[in-house]
């Protein structure tokens, strides 16, 4: 279930792929600085940024918050249905041990016998409850911290006026010059946002 929260938030992380778009022409044309994040204008007046997926996942805590609540959460529901498998597999080795010693009329095992099919059709429910509830809310916060990570962009490119920002994961970019790289800046912004509104 880890993984499928995990995917769900690089999907919503991607999808944050872009903010404002500044129409402004430049008057001075200049290169990008070596220097990362320090971004200059293309000749047609694009400035764009990109901001790496991974750093924010590993480093805004409020994402570090959500995983470590996500994985208790994942470990609570391993522990319950662990708990409720192990239940059933000892009444069944009962049943089977009773059967051998002819310890059950016919009618008695079959009336144990199915009450152990019910139980497993019930543990059944229970996993597909749960990760469906577990899924639920991994979606939950995968909105939340998009949501966030857009809303701090809309602040942010108000002085910055790029033209789009990207988000960089794996190899979707193929080659981009660290100038244009803006993630230490985001993930400094994002975690003192966050700070203060856990205060």
């Amino acid at each position: 279930m880890r993984k499928i929260f995990i995917a769900m938030a690089v999907t919503a992380m991607l999808g944050m792929g872009m903010t404002s778009c500044n129409n402004q022409p430049k008057k001075n044309d200049t290169q990008a600085s070596a220097d990362k994040g320090t971004v200059a204008d293309s000749k047609d007046g694009l400035k764009i940024a990109y901001v790496e997926v991974d750093s924010i996942m590993s480093q805004y805590q409020y994402w570090k918050d959500v995983t470590k609540l996500m994985q208790g959460k994942q470990s609570n529901i391993q522990k319950t249905l662990q708990g409720k498998q192990q239940s059933l597999q000892q009444a069944a080795q009962n049943f089977q041990q009773g059967v051998q010693a002819n310890k059950y009329s016919q009618q008695q095992a079959q009336q144990i016998q199915a009450s152990l099919q019910q139980q497993a059709q019930e543990g059944d429910a229970l996993q597909q409850r749960l990760g469906a509830e577990y899924q639920k809310e991994a979606e939950k916060y995968n909105k939340a911290l998009s949501d966030s990570i857009h809303h701090f962009l809309a602040e942010y490119n108000k002085d910055k006026k790029f033209s789009m920002i990207f988000a960089k994961q794996g190899d979707n970019i193929l080659y981009a010059q660290d100038a244009y790289d803006i993630t230490d800046q985001v993930v400094a912004g994002l975690n003192k946002r966050y700070k203060g509104m856990k205060k």
